[in-house]
């Protein structure tokens, strides 16, 4: 069996048994989403590279507790969206602590804000709202990226993040008014 045609669970008990081949195959077959995934819930490229790292390591390392009867692509999301919740929870504490500096210093905290009277392109609007969701709370969050982003089904999200399909579907309600909103307030 050539491990590209495997299947996600042979390929995770290959892991399990040390074949790191198997590690290359299940990381080249769900990288790109998992990094949309991180890109999309956090707003942030290039943080969103070492948080798709971080999920690989996490998945790797409790690879021993992935049930093969179920989708490796929802246990492997569910890490991700966990790693997005661990970082924005430090980011959180880094801003705290920023705020809190001495007011003589914040000469040197930059603006990131584009001026009121620069038309928006193409570029900047996509910014604007991948901005307005990373500030979604990531009940909200999640739900939107996972039915928008990632084009899951109810039944997929709601296996993705433990809920029942109505609750996806109210919280998908919720975070588009909500974006919707906060756009507007742009």
């Amino acid at each position: 069996m050539s491990l590209s045609d495997g299947s996600d669970a042979e390929l995770a008990a290959l892991v399990l048994a040390g074949q790191q081949d198997a590690c290359r195959a299940l990381l080249a077959r769900h990288r790109e989403a998992v990094f949309r995934l991180v890109r999309a819930s956090i707003g942030d490229q290039h943080e969103a590279l070492d948080l798709t790292q971080e999920t690989f390591v996490a998945a790797f390392a409790a690879i021993g507790r992935y049930d093969g009867n179920r989708p490796f692509p929802v246990w492997l999301k569910r890490i991700a969206l966990n790693k997005c919740r661990d970082w924005a929870r430090r980011r959180k504490v880094r801003s705290f602590f920023v705020r809190a500096a001495p007011i003589e210093d914040a000469v040197d905290i930059s603006d990131d804000a584009a001026p009121a009277d620069v038309l928006a392109s193409d570029r900047a609007e996509l910014a604007r709202v991948v901005a307005a969701i990373s500030r979604l709370p990531a009940r909200l969050r999640d739900v939107l990226v996972l039915r928008t982003v990632e084009e899951l089904s109810q039944a997929e999200a709601a296996a993705v993040l433990g809920v029942s399909e109505k609750t996806i579907e109210t919280r998908l309600y919720r975070a588009r008014a909500k974006l919707k909103a906060m756009l507007g307030e742009i």
